[in-house]
């Protein structure tokens, strides 16, 4: 995994912070100076902390485990989108469901109906329906996959969360907070970075900044998840040996008793004569 550079950062516009009137005192740490009202984020902290959250992620995903993204701001959707489905994760980019995670399983039962609804139409039933019904069951199923859609192949609660602007989704980190599952963030100077367990400090409005640390995340991701593979691959390759040797050993045996055999049957033959 390759982590961002100061000059990559900077070019990125990730040191942008908000208006000094409107900071989050608890951000100081991160703060480098203000400059014309606006604070400027210490992008040397956003490096170290960037790689320490992308390692985390890493052996998430080696894991096996989902992370689910969540990003509801405009300049953010089609970047989480995008990222999100490169590494096969759920995300959330519509209006946050709430009780999304503390209420699990009515979420479940709604992503199921939108399935009952497609096996409708593949056996027939659909066919059979009047207009009406047809016309409010396809709209029920539109925002079905307008809303969850993205997160049908989540079958258990997710192994972390990754959100960009906590302000915005203050709902999704009190949800995962309540349940303990680990937050990732890209935190502004005006937010609370204090119910995030790995803060990225760094600009979450700029499309570039958020672009740019997404793309570190997920590389990290997709590392983990190669390493997935190869651990898997090498563990069925370990089996098959194991598996091979009592067989090996089989046909040894069978191959000396085999021997014996005809020495003893070549002795018998010769005290014969």
């Amino acid at each position: 995994m390759s982590t961002p550079n100061f000059d990559q950062l900077l070019e990125a516009g990730c040191h942008f912070g908000h208006m000094k009137r409107k900071w989050n005192p608890a951000m100081a740490p991160y703060i480098f100076m203000e400059r014309n009202g606006i604070h400027i984020i210490d992008l040397y902290k956003t490096q170290a902390k960037l790689e320490e959250a992308a390692a985390a992620l890493r052996n998430i995903a080696k894991g096996g485990k989902k992370i689910l993204f969540v990003a509801t701001k405009k300049q953010a959707k089609e970047i989480i989108a995008d990222k999100a489905q490169s590494v096969n994760m759920p995300y959330v980019i519509e209006r946050w469901p709430g009780g999304m995670l503390t209420n699990f399983p009515t979420i479940r039962k709604a992503v199921k109906k939108m399935t009952s609804i497609d096996k409708m139409t593949k056996d027939g039933t659909f066919d059979n329906l009047s207009k009406r019904e047809k016309l409010q069951i396809t709209r029920q199923r539109a925002k079905l996959e307008k809303n969850l859609g993205s997160i049908a192949d989540l079958n258990r609660l997710p192994s972390a969360l990754f959100v960009v602007d906590v302000c915005k989704e203050h709902i999704a980190v009190a949800e995962a907070n309540r349940l303990g599952i680990p937050v990732f963030a890209i935190v502004d100077t005006n937010s609370d970075p204090s119910n995030v367990d790995f803060v990225i400090p760094a600009n979450d409005d700029a499309s570039k900044s958020i672009d740019l640390i997404l793309s570190t995340v997920c590389e990290s991701i997709n590392e983990g998840l190669e390493e997935r593979k190869v651990e898997k691959a090498d563990e069925k390759a370990s089996a098959e040996n194991a598996d091979a040797a009592p067989r090996r050993e089989r046909r040894r045996v069978s191959r000396k008793a085999e021997g014996e055999a005809e020495v003893a049957e070549t002795e018998v033959a010769e005290a014969a004569e």
